[in-house]
Protein backbone atom coordinates (compact mmCIF):
# COMPACT_ATOMS: atom_id res chain seq x y z
CA UNK A 1 0.00 0.00 0.00
CA UNK A 2 1.40 3.41 -1.37
CA UNK A 3 1.16 5.55 2.08
CA UNK A 4 1.06 8.65 0.68
CA UNK A 5 -1.96 8.10 -1.18
CA UNK A 6 -5.29 9.45 0.20
CA UNK A 7 -8.94 9.35 -0.97
CA UNK A 8 -10.54 13.09 -0.84
CA UNK A 9 -13.91 14.15 -1.83
CA UNK A 10 -15.04 17.60 -3.34
CA UNK A 11 -18.50 16.92 -1.82
CA UNK A 12 -21.33 19.68 -1.81
CA UNK A 13 -21.86 23.15 -1.61
CA UNK A 14 -18.98 24.98 -0.12
CA UNK A 15 -17.18 21.67 -0.38
CA UNK A 16 -15.04 21.92 -3.61
CA UNK A 17 -13.53 25.13 -2.90
CA UNK A 18 -12.34 24.82 0.77
CA UNK A 19 -11.25 21.65 -0.54
CA UNK A 20 -9.11 23.46 -3.54
CA UNK A 21 -8.00 25.05 -0.64
CA UNK A 22 -6.67 22.81 1.49
CA UNK A 23 -4.60 20.94 -1.45
CA UNK A 24 -2.99 23.73 -2.25
CA UNK A 25 -1.56 24.31 1.27
CA UNK A 26 -1.27 20.65 1.80
CA UNK A 27 0.58 20.77 -1.72
CA UNK A 28 2.72 23.78 -0.83
CA UNK A 29 3.72 22.88 2.23
CA UNK A 30 5.39 19.23 1.59
CA UNK A 31 2.87 16.63 2.09
CA UNK A 32 3.76 15.16 -0.89
CA UNK A 33 0.49 13.36 -1.24
CA UNK A 34 -1.51 11.27 -4.40
CA UNK A 35 -5.03 11.66 -3.92
CA UNK A 36 -7.94 9.38 -4.93
CA UNK A 37 -10.88 11.32 -5.77
CA UNK A 38 -14.80 10.18 -5.13
CA UNK A 39 -17.74 11.32 -5.83
CA UNK A 40 -20.19 11.36 -3.32
CA UNK A 41 -23.23 13.64 -1.46
CA UNK A 42 -26.59 15.32 -3.17
CA UNK A 43 -25.76 13.84 -6.88
CA UNK A 44 -24.69 10.93 -5.97
CA UNK A 45 -27.83 9.93 -3.70
CA UNK A 46 -30.03 11.24 -6.36
CA UNK A 47 -28.65 8.98 -9.04
CA UNK A 48 -30.32 6.47 -7.20
CA UNK A 49 -27.59 5.38 -3.97
CA UNK A 50 -29.81 4.72 -1.01
CA UNK A 51 -25.55 6.20 0.89
CA UNK A 52 -24.72 8.91 -1.39
CA UNK A 53 -21.65 7.00 -2.66
CA UNK A 54 -20.95 4.22 -5.37
CA UNK A 55 -19.83 0.87 -4.57
CA UNK A 56 -16.57 1.25 -6.97
CA UNK A 57 -15.86 4.26 -4.35
CA UNK A 58 -16.49 1.88 -1.25
CA UNK A 59 -13.46 -0.05 -2.95
CA UNK A 60 -11.54 2.89 -3.48
CA UNK A 61 -11.89 4.09 0.34
CA UNK A 62 -10.64 0.28 2.12
CA UNK A 63 -8.15 0.44 -0.48
CA UNK A 64 -6.22 3.89 0.51
CA UNK A 65 -7.49 3.61 4.57
CA UNK A 66 -7.13 7.28 4.52
CA UNK A 67 -10.05 9.85 3.83
CA UNK A 68 -10.48 13.79 3.58
CA UNK A 69 -13.28 14.63 3.22
CA UNK A 70 -15.41 17.99 2.41
CA UNK A 71 -19.13 18.16 3.71
CA UNK A 72 -21.87 17.51 1.60
CA UNK A 73 -25.59 17.64 1.48
CA UNK A 74 -28.17 15.01 2.12
CA UNK A 75 -31.47 15.16 0.34
CA UNK A 76 -34.18 15.51 3.17
CA UNK A 77 -36.69 12.31 3.23
CA UNK A 78 -37.30 9.80 0.11
CA UNK A 79 -35.19 7.45 2.72
CA UNK A 80 -31.72 9.01 1.94
CA UNK A 81 -29.28 8.06 4.90
CA UNK A 82 -26.54 9.64 6.37
CA UNK A 83 -22.97 9.56 4.50
CA UNK A 84 -21.04 10.02 7.43
CA UNK A 85 -22.86 7.56 9.94
CA UNK A 86 -22.41 4.72 6.79
CA UNK A 87 -18.89 5.40 7.15
CA UNK A 88 -18.41 5.53 10.54
CA UNK A 89 -20.40 2.25 10.90
CA UNK A 90 -19.37 0.22 8.38
CA UNK A 91 -15.40 0.96 8.25
CA UNK A 92 -15.49 0.92 12.24
CA UNK A 93 -14.80 3.96 13.42
CA UNK A 94 -14.91 3.90 16.81
CA UNK A 95 -14.15 7.46 17.71
CA UNK A 96 -14.62 11.22 16.61
CA UNK A 97 -12.16 13.63 17.86
CA UNK A 98 -13.14 17.48 17.85
CA UNK A 99 -10.18 19.59 19.17
CA UNK A 100 -11.81 23.33 20.22
CA UNK A 101 -9.64 26.04 20.70
CA UNK A 102 -10.06 29.59 20.90
CA UNK A 103 -8.12 32.25 18.77
CA UNK A 104 -8.47 34.98 20.93
CA UNK A 105 -7.85 38.05 20.81
CA UNK A 106 -8.03 37.70 16.82
CA UNK A 107 -11.18 35.65 16.68
CA UNK A 108 -13.80 37.06 18.49
CA UNK A 109 -14.54 34.65 21.62
CA UNK A 110 -15.47 35.71 25.53
CA UNK A 111 -13.18 32.96 26.69
CA UNK A 112 -9.17 33.25 25.41
CA UNK A 113 -7.97 29.89 26.89
CA UNK A 114 -10.26 27.43 25.43
CA UNK A 115 -7.86 24.12 24.33
CA UNK A 116 -10.17 21.08 25.05
CA UNK A 117 -10.76 18.46 22.91
CA UNK A 118 -14.04 16.30 22.81
CA UNK A 119 -14.15 12.37 21.90
CA UNK A 120 -17.38 11.20 20.80
CA UNK A 121 -18.38 7.37 20.34
CA UNK A 122 -18.95 7.31 16.93
CA UNK A 123 -20.56 3.94 16.31
CA UNK A 124 -24.18 3.19 17.87
CA UNK A 125 -26.23 5.43 20.68
CA UNK A 126 -29.09 6.82 19.09
CA UNK A 127 -27.10 7.21 15.94
CA UNK A 128 -27.26 3.38 15.32
CA UNK A 129 -30.06 4.44 13.00
CA UNK A 130 -33.05 1.79 14.03
CA UNK A 131 -36.75 3.31 13.95
CA UNK A 132 -40.09 1.74 13.83
CA UNK A 133 -43.34 3.49 13.90
CA UNK A 134 -45.59 0.78 15.61
CA UNK A 135 -48.94 2.68 16.05
CA UNK A 136 -50.92 5.93 14.75
CA UNK A 137 -49.66 7.48 17.77
CA UNK A 138 -45.93 6.46 18.52
CA UNK A 139 -42.63 6.04 17.25
CA UNK A 140 -39.84 4.84 18.95
CA UNK A 141 -36.06 5.28 18.52
CA UNK A 142 -33.87 2.52 20.32
CA UNK A 143 -30.53 3.73 21.65
CA UNK A 144 -27.53 1.24 21.70
CA UNK A 145 -24.84 1.26 23.93
CA UNK A 146 -22.41 -1.95 24.07
CA UNK A 147 -20.29 -2.97 26.68
CA UNK A 148 -17.32 -3.23 23.91
CA UNK A 149 -18.15 0.35 22.49
CA UNK A 150 -17.80 2.06 26.08
CA UNK A 151 -14.80 0.27 26.56
CA UNK A 152 -13.36 1.43 23.42
CA UNK A 153 -14.11 4.82 23.56
CA UNK A 154 -13.29 5.41 26.99
CA UNK A 155 -9.46 3.95 26.54
CA UNK A 156 -9.28 6.07 23.32
CA UNK A 157 -9.99 8.84 25.57
CA UNK A 158 -7.50 8.23 28.05
CA UNK A 159 -4.93 7.08 25.48
CA UNK A 160 -4.88 10.38 23.85
CA UNK A 161 -4.70 12.66 26.82
CA UNK A 162 -1.46 10.13 27.72
CA UNK A 163 -0.66 10.76 24.26
CA UNK A 164 -0.76 14.68 24.03
CA UNK A 165 0.15 15.33 27.51
CA UNK A 166 -3.20 16.31 28.76
CA UNK A 167 -4.07 15.94 32.44
CA UNK A 168 -7.83 15.56 33.00
CA UNK A 169 -10.95 13.91 31.31
CA UNK A 170 -14.62 14.70 31.83
CA UNK A 171 -17.10 11.90 30.96
CA UNK A 172 -20.86 13.06 30.22
CA UNK A 173 -23.61 11.00 30.34
CA UNK A 174 -27.15 10.98 31.46
CA UNK A 175 -27.67 8.14 33.81
CA UNK A 176 -30.01 9.78 36.40
CA UNK A 177 -32.33 8.89 33.73
CA UNK A 178 -31.32 6.21 31.46
CA UNK A 179 -29.84 3.80 34.02
CA UNK A 180 -28.72 0.59 32.15
CA UNK A 181 -27.74 2.62 29.09
CA UNK A 182 -25.97 5.69 30.30
CA UNK A 183 -25.24 3.84 33.85
CA UNK A 184 -23.32 1.46 31.59
CA UNK A 185 -20.81 4.39 29.99
CA UNK A 186 -20.20 5.45 33.27
CA UNK A 187 -19.29 2.47 35.60
CA UNK A 188 -16.95 1.85 32.23
CA UNK A 189 -15.50 5.41 32.88
CA UNK A 190 -14.96 4.80 36.54
CA UNK A 191 -13.05 1.38 35.94
CA UNK A 192 -10.88 2.56 33.11
CA UNK A 193 -9.75 5.42 34.99
CA UNK A 194 -8.35 3.63 37.61
CA UNK A 195 -5.66 2.24 35.19
CA UNK A 196 -4.69 6.18 34.21
CA UNK A 197 -3.94 7.41 38.08
CA UNK A 198 -2.10 10.04 37.11
CA UNK A 199 -4.62 12.02 34.94
CA UNK A 200 -7.22 13.33 37.11
CA UNK A 201 -11.28 12.77 36.20
CA UNK A 202 -14.96 14.06 37.10
CA UNK A 203 -18.32 13.04 35.74
CA UNK A 204 -21.25 15.53 34.67
CA UNK A 205 -24.71 15.14 33.92
CA UNK A 206 -25.01 15.93 30.43
CA UNK A 207 -27.49 19.01 30.84
CA UNK A 208 -25.40 20.85 33.46
CA UNK A 209 -21.96 19.33 31.41
CA UNK A 210 -23.27 20.90 28.16
CA UNK A 211 -24.32 24.35 30.55
CA UNK A 212 -20.77 24.54 31.72
CA UNK A 213 -19.29 24.26 28.51
CA UNK A 214 -21.16 27.39 27.26
CA UNK A 215 -20.58 29.18 30.58
CA UNK A 216 -17.01 27.83 31.40
CA UNK A 217 -15.18 26.26 28.84
CA UNK A 218 -12.07 26.77 29.71
CA UNK A 219 -12.20 24.51 32.56
CA UNK A 220 -12.48 21.51 30.50
CA UNK A 221 -9.45 19.28 29.22
CA UNK A 222 -10.54 15.97 27.13
CA UNK A 223 -14.10 15.44 27.17
CA UNK A 224 -16.00 11.63 26.31
CA UNK A 225 -19.20 11.04 26.03
CA UNK A 226 -21.97 8.80 23.66
CA UNK A 227 -22.83 9.79 20.12
CA UNK A 228 -25.55 12.21 20.38
CA UNK A 229 -24.42 14.48 23.17
CA UNK A 230 -20.84 14.30 21.57
CA UNK A 231 -22.43 15.89 18.49
CA UNK A 232 -24.09 18.32 20.48
CA UNK A 233 -21.71 19.61 22.88
CA UNK A 234 -18.74 20.13 20.07
CA UNK A 235 -20.80 22.15 17.97
CA UNK A 236 -21.28 23.95 21.17
CA UNK A 237 -17.83 24.52 22.30
CA UNK A 238 -16.63 24.94 18.53
CA UNK A 239 -19.46 28.57 18.44
CA UNK A 240 -18.27 29.34 22.11
CA UNK A 241 -14.67 29.24 20.90
CA UNK A 242 -15.62 31.73 18.01
CA UNK A 243 -16.45 29.95 15.03
CA UNK A 244 -17.67 26.29 13.82
CA UNK A 245 -16.15 27.14 10.89
CA UNK A 246 -12.50 26.77 12.67
CA UNK A 247 -13.40 23.27 13.43
CA UNK A 248 -11.66 20.42 12.19
CA UNK A 249 -12.53 16.11 13.32
CA UNK A 250 -11.02 13.12 13.02
CA UNK A 251 -12.94 10.01 12.96
CA UNK A 252 -10.47 6.88 13.68
CA UNK A 253 -10.38 3.59 13.56
CA UNK A 254 -8.56 0.33 13.64
CA UNK A 255 -7.60 0.24 10.06
CA UNK A 256 -9.48 3.21 8.65
CA UNK A 257 -9.75 7.06 9.64
CA UNK A 258 -11.70 9.56 7.66
CA UNK A 259 -11.08 14.32 8.73
CA UNK A 260 -12.97 16.19 8.05
CA UNK A 261 -14.57 19.99 9.10
CA UNK A 262 -17.01 19.73 11.61
CA UNK A 263 -19.50 22.55 9.79
CA UNK A 264 -22.35 21.48 7.18
CA UNK A 265 -22.13 22.05 3.27
CA UNK A 266 -23.40 25.81 3.58
CA UNK A 267 -24.91 25.72 -0.11
CA UNK A 268 -26.37 29.32 0.39
CA UNK A 269 -22.78 30.70 -0.11
CA UNK A 270 -21.82 28.07 -2.22
CA UNK A 271 -19.69 29.48 -5.18
CA UNK A 272 -19.17 32.98 -3.84
CA UNK A 273 -15.14 32.73 -2.34
CA UNK A 274 -16.21 33.85 0.86
CA UNK A 275 -15.94 30.28 2.79
CA UNK A 276 -13.48 29.56 5.67
CA UNK A 277 -11.37 27.10 4.61
CA UNK A 278 -10.22 26.75 8.12
CA UNK A 279 -11.78 23.74 9.07
CA UNK A 280 -11.32 21.13 6.92
CA UNK A 281 -7.41 22.58 6.54
CA UNK A 282 -7.05 21.73 11.01
CA UNK A 283 -8.97 18.55 9.74
CA UNK A 284 -6.44 18.01 7.07
CA UNK A 285 -3.65 18.48 10.14
CA UNK A 286 -5.25 15.96 12.37
CA UNK A 287 -4.80 13.59 8.97
CA UNK A 288 -0.81 14.23 8.37
CA UNK A 289 -0.27 13.41 12.32
CA UNK A 290 -2.27 10.01 11.62
CA UNK A 291 -0.34 9.59 9.04
CA UNK A 292 3.26 10.03 10.70
CA UNK A 293 3.92 13.41 8.82
CA UNK A 294 3.07 15.73 12.32
CA UNK A 295 5.93 18.54 11.06
CA UNK A 296 4.23 19.08 7.94
CA UNK A 297 1.25 20.10 10.19
CA UNK A 298 3.10 22.11 12.53
CA UNK A 299 3.94 24.07 9.66
CA UNK A 300 0.74 24.41 8.64
CA UNK A 301 -0.72 25.06 11.93
CA UNK A 302 1.50 27.66 12.48
CA UNK A 303 1.17 29.44 9.12
CA UNK A 304 -2.67 29.34 10.07
CA UNK A 305 -2.05 30.78 13.27
CA UNK A 306 0.11 33.28 11.59
CA UNK A 307 -2.53 34.11 9.26
CA UNK A 308 -5.36 35.02 11.80
CA UNK A 309 -3.03 36.90 14.23
CA UNK A 310 -1.86 39.16 10.78
CA UNK A 311 -5.66 40.02 10.70
CA UNK A 312 -6.49 38.41 7.52
CA UNK A 313 -9.75 36.87 7.72
CA UNK A 314 -12.79 35.86 5.37
CA UNK A 315 -16.08 37.05 6.51
CA UNK A 316 -17.56 34.45 8.91
CA UNK A 317 -15.07 35.50 11.81
CA UNK A 318 -14.32 39.34 10.60
CA UNK A 319 -15.03 41.98 13.09
CA UNK A 320 -14.26 45.42 12.74
CA UNK A 321 -11.60 46.56 15.44
CA UNK A 322 -9.95 43.06 15.41
CA UNK A 323 -9.50 41.89 11.84
CA UNK A 324 -7.68 44.04 9.33
CA UNK A 325 -8.24 42.47 6.11
CA UNK A 326 -12.12 40.73 4.90
CA UNK A 327 -10.48 38.29 2.31
CA UNK A 328 -12.32 35.44 0.30
CA UNK A 329 -11.61 31.83 0.16
CA UNK A 330 -8.81 32.08 -2.33
CA UNK A 331 -7.51 35.20 -0.57
CA UNK A 332 -7.11 33.41 2.73
CA UNK A 333 -5.88 30.28 1.28
CA UNK A 334 -2.84 32.39 -0.91
CA UNK A 335 -2.28 34.50 2.14
CA UNK A 336 -1.63 31.10 4.68
CA UNK A 337 1.04 29.34 2.18
CA UNK A 338 2.83 32.65 2.30
CA UNK A 339 3.23 31.84 5.75
CA UNK A 340 4.65 28.95 5.93
CA UNK A 341 7.59 28.25 7.98
CA UNK A 342 6.76 31.13 9.80
CA UNK A 343 5.58 30.92 13.33
CA UNK A 344 3.00 33.18 14.64
CA UNK A 345 4.10 36.17 17.66
CA UNK A 346 1.50 36.34 19.68
CA UNK A 347 -0.05 33.34 19.79
CA UNK A 348 2.49 30.24 21.64
CA UNK A 349 3.46 28.07 17.97
CA UNK A 350 2.36 24.61 17.80
CA UNK A 351 4.90 22.02 18.45
CA UNK A 352 3.38 18.23 18.00
CA UNK A 353 4.75 14.70 18.18
CA UNK A 354 7.39 14.08 15.92
CA UNK A 355 7.10 10.38 17.06
CA UNK A 356 3.58 9.71 17.78
CA UNK A 357 1.86 6.29 16.91
CA UNK A 358 -1.66 6.19 16.15
CA UNK A 359 -3.47 5.42 19.25
CA UNK A 360 -3.86 1.36 19.08
CA UNK A 361 -6.79 0.17 21.30
CA UNK A 362 -6.84 -3.00 23.28
CA UNK A 363 -9.91 -4.08 24.56
CA UNK A 364 -10.25 -6.56 27.86
CA UNK A 365 -11.80 -10.10 27.46
CA UNK A 366 -15.26 -10.79 27.65
CA UNK A 367 -15.99 -12.69 30.88
CA UNK A 368 -18.93 -14.32 31.09
CA UNK A 369 -22.18 -13.66 32.92
CA UNK A 370 -25.15 -15.85 33.83
CA UNK A 371 -28.33 -14.61 32.30
CA UNK A 372 -31.58 -16.12 33.14
CA UNK A 373 -34.93 -15.00 31.66
CA UNK A 374 -37.18 -13.92 33.66
CA UNK A 375 -40.19 -12.71 31.86
CA UNK A 376 -41.29 -10.42 29.19
CA UNK A 377 -42.85 -6.77 28.37
CA UNK A 378 -45.79 -7.41 25.65
CA UNK A 379 -46.33 -4.53 23.63
CA UNK A 380 -50.01 -4.17 22.08
CA UNK A 381 -51.75 -1.22 19.48
CA UNK A 382 -55.34 -1.01 21.57
CA UNK A 383 -57.43 2.17 22.42
CA UNK A 384 -60.94 0.57 23.88
CA UNK A 385 -60.77 2.01 27.08
CA UNK A 386 -60.79 5.21 27.12
CA UNK A 387 -57.19 5.37 28.30
CA UNK A 388 -56.75 4.85 31.43
CA UNK A 389 -55.23 1.00 31.02
CA UNK A 390 -57.67 -0.56 33.75
CA UNK A 391 -60.41 -2.13 31.37
CA UNK A 392 -57.15 -3.98 29.59
CA UNK A 393 -55.98 -4.91 32.85
CA UNK A 394 -58.65 -6.84 33.87
CA UNK A 395 -58.74 -8.51 30.05
CA UNK A 396 -56.25 -9.58 30.26
CA UNK A 397 -55.62 -11.03 33.50
CA UNK A 398 -58.86 -12.73 33.26
CA UNK A 399 -57.58 -14.82 30.41
CA UNK A 400 -54.29 -15.39 30.71
CA UNK A 401 -52.90 -18.87 32.33
CA UNK A 402 -49.12 -20.56 32.67
CA UNK A 403 -46.17 -19.55 33.94
CA UNK A 404 -46.33 -16.01 32.95
CA UNK A 405 -48.68 -13.78 35.42
CA UNK A 406 -49.43 -10.05 34.43
CA UNK A 407 -47.07 -7.66 36.94
CA UNK A 408 -48.15 -4.25 35.28
CA UNK A 409 -49.38 -2.52 32.45
CA UNK A 410 -47.30 0.82 31.54
CA UNK A 411 -47.86 3.76 28.69
CA UNK A 412 -44.97 6.23 27.81
CA UNK A 413 -42.55 4.37 31.22
CA UNK A 414 -45.46 5.24 33.53
CA UNK A 415 -46.82 2.26 35.48
CA UNK A 416 -50.91 2.85 35.03
CA UNK A 417 -52.24 -0.77 35.90
CA UNK A 418 -52.79 -2.03 39.09
CA UNK A 419 -51.45 1.19 40.22
CA UNK A 420 -51.97 4.29 38.44
CA UNK A 421 -53.69 7.84 38.50
CA UNK A 422 -56.47 9.34 36.53
CA UNK A 423 -54.36 12.27 35.33
CA UNK A 424 -52.03 10.35 33.23
CA UNK A 425 -52.14 10.89 29.62
CA UNK A 426 -52.07 7.65 27.74
CA UNK A 427 -51.35 6.76 24.42
CA UNK A 428 -52.64 3.57 22.13
CA UNK A 429 -48.69 2.16 22.81
CA UNK A 430 -49.33 -0.05 26.35
CA UNK A 431 -46.41 -2.15 27.66
CA UNK A 432 -47.55 -5.14 29.34
CA UNK A 433 -45.11 -6.95 31.89
CA UNK A 434 -45.14 -10.81 32.65
CA UNK A 435 -43.13 -12.42 34.84
CA UNK A 436 -42.59 -15.84 35.61
CA UNK A 437 -43.84 -17.72 38.86
CA UNK A 438 -40.65 -19.98 38.49
CA UNK A 439 -37.82 -19.63 35.67
CA UNK A 440 -38.86 -18.85 32.20
CA UNK A 441 -38.80 -20.96 29.07
CA UNK A 442 -39.22 -19.59 25.52
CA UNK A 443 -42.23 -21.80 25.13
CA UNK A 444 -44.14 -19.78 27.80
CA UNK A 445 -43.39 -16.41 25.98
CA UNK A 446 -45.11 -18.57 22.84
CA UNK A 447 -47.75 -19.56 25.35
CA UNK A 448 -48.51 -15.66 26.21
CA UNK A 449 -48.62 -14.70 22.59
CA UNK A 450 -51.16 -17.46 21.29
CA UNK A 451 -53.03 -16.10 24.34
CA UNK A 452 -53.09 -12.83 22.86
CA UNK A 453 -53.97 -13.88 19.50
CA UNK A 454 -56.98 -15.85 20.76
CA UNK A 455 -57.87 -12.24 22.72
CA UNK A 456 -58.02 -10.66 19.58
CA UNK A 457 -54.90 -8.07 21.05
CA UNK A 458 -52.47 -6.91 18.41
CA UNK A 459 -49.28 -7.42 19.49
CA UNK A 460 -46.35 -5.23 18.19
CA UNK A 461 -43.37 -6.41 19.69
CA UNK A 462 -41.95 -7.93 22.83
CA UNK A 463 -39.16 -7.58 24.91
CA UNK A 464 -37.59 -10.19 26.92
CA UNK A 465 -36.61 -9.58 30.64
CA UNK A 466 -33.33 -11.03 31.92
CA UNK A 467 -31.20 -10.61 34.88
CA UNK A 468 -27.43 -10.53 34.43
CA UNK A 469 -25.87 -12.21 37.29
CA UNK A 470 -28.66 -12.04 39.30
CA UNK A 471 -29.50 -8.51 38.69
CA UNK A 472 -32.56 -6.90 36.84
CA UNK A 473 -31.09 -5.65 33.41
CA UNK A 474 -34.45 -3.87 32.65
CA UNK A 475 -36.16 -0.52 34.02
CA UNK A 476 -38.85 -0.84 36.99
CA UNK A 477 -41.85 0.08 34.39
Amino acid sequence: MNTNKITIAYGDGIGPEIMQSTIEILNAAGADLEYDVIEIGEKVYLSGSKFGISDSDWKTLENNKIFLKAPITTPQGGGYQSLNVAIRKTLGLLANVRPCISYAPFVDTNFANINLVIVRENEEDLYAGIEHQQTDEVVQCLKLVSVQGSEKIIRYAFEYAKAHNRQHVTCMSKDNIMKLTDGMFHKMFNKIALEYPEISTDHYIIDIGAAKLASDPERFDVVVTLNLYGDIISDIAADVAGSVGLGGSSNVGENFAMFEAIHGSAPDIAGKDIANPSGLINGACMMLVQMGKASIAEKIQNALLKTLEDGIHTGDIYKLGLSKEKVGTKAFTQALIERLGQLPSTFKPVHLNHDAKPIVIKTEPKKPIVKKLVGTDVFIDWSEDNRSGRLLGEKISQFMTGNLQLSKISNRGVEVYPAGHSSTFCTNHWSCRFVGKELCEPKDIILLLQQFEALGLEVIKTENLYTMDGQAAFSAA
